[in-house]
């Protein structure tokens, strides 16, 4: 079957780049009266994230894994509130999304940022593979848990962080947890980033009607926190690859498509796309192995997106609901 590809699957021509900052990607817009949730908004890219929004005005909720580590780096942001929540751990997904919504605030903008990469084989108290654990499951558990909070907005949009590295792997249905084939670190976190790209097309598709909108976005290359996994060798030769094909971002520039896709009036009508350099990026045909920018069809086939929504309303129990 021929994977297929949403018409808005196209570059709007924006005049960015990939030298565009978050504050330039905001153009200007205030977001007074706005709440914000950015996890893993206190080191890297969703530091600079939760900078740019608070500055905008917006109140921004931290959900954190080490709260320590958060608390010190966001000492000084008005307008911050730190929560504690692991999203490879079911029950701290539960528990903060209870007390957000028990809170009866709208929240207007989720930024689905936190994330794992080239982990050695792990797997969560269920089972599942810890890259498809952390950055798919628990991303999509929190955003059905929060679906109230998000329709309260009226007008509410949801940034998932997906990965050039979702060009290594589609999402494996027979064997995502790596049960029956030999475990790759790499393969994993590729498998896991197309799935946060077929999320945004499952929550689109749903949210649309509600005045939801959702959307994926590849950062971009950057030296962060998500390198510490590897080896200094693997570092070394991973940012050597990358800077043979480009320059690399620093965190300013490496948040700006996120800040895009959460504020911008161009995307008003839009979502369900994967985005990068603060555009929608260009689909890519899947034997075009030489382009380091685009978005290959395995992470844009909206069967797929259905697929993997349906099942993993039945790996994490969450459904939307009213």
């Amino acid at each position: 079957m021929q994977s297929l590809v949403s018409p808005l699957q196209k570059p709007l021509g924006t005049g960015f780049g990939p030298s565009t900052t978050a504050c330039e990607a905001l153009g200007g817009a205030r977001l007074e009266g706005r709440v914000a949730i950015v996890t893993g908004g206190y080191a890297g890219v969703g530091l600079e994230t939760t900078r740019t929004l608070v500055a905008a005005g917006a109140t921004v909720i931290v959900p954190a894994r080490s709260p320590q580590k958060a608390h010190a780096a966001l000492s000084g942001l008005a307008r911050v509130e730190l929560e504690s929540l692991d999203l490879a751990e079911p029950a701290t997904v539960e528990d903060f999304a209870a007390r957000f919504l028990a809170s009866g605030r709208a929240l207007h903008l989720l930024i689905n940022n936190a994330g794992i990469m080239a982990a050695p084989l792990s797997r969560d108290a269920r089972g599942f593979e810890a890259h498809f654990a952390t950055n798919h499951l628990g991303h999509f558990q929190l955003t059905a848990r929060l679906w109230p909070a998000l329709l309260r907005a009226a007008g509410a949009r949801v940034v998932s962080l997906t990965s050039r590295g979702h060009a290594r792997s589609g999402v494996d249905f027979d064997d995502p947890n790596f049960e029956r084939r030999p475990y790759d670190k790499w393969l994993a976190y590729g498998q896991s980033k197309t799935a946060n790209a077929l999320f945004a097309i499952g929550l689109d598709r749903r949210g649309a009607p509600h005045g939801v909108r959702a959307f994926s976005v590849h950062p971009g290359s950057i030296a962060t926190d998500l390198m510490r996994f590897m080896t200094e060798e693997e570092g070394k030769a991973i940012l050597e690859r990358a800077t043979s094909v480009g320059p690399m971002k620093n965190v300013e520039q490496g948040a700006a498509t996120s800040i895009w896709c959460a504020t911008s009036p161009r995307l008003a009508d839009t979502g369900g796309v994967y985005c990068e350099d603060v555009d929608i990026a260009e689909p890519v045909s899947a034997d075009d192995a030489t382009r380091v920018t685009g978005v290959r069809p395995w992470a844009t086939d909206p069967h797929f997106a259905e697929q993997l929504w349906e099942r993993s309303e039945v790996w994490t129990g969450a459904r939307l609901s009213p």
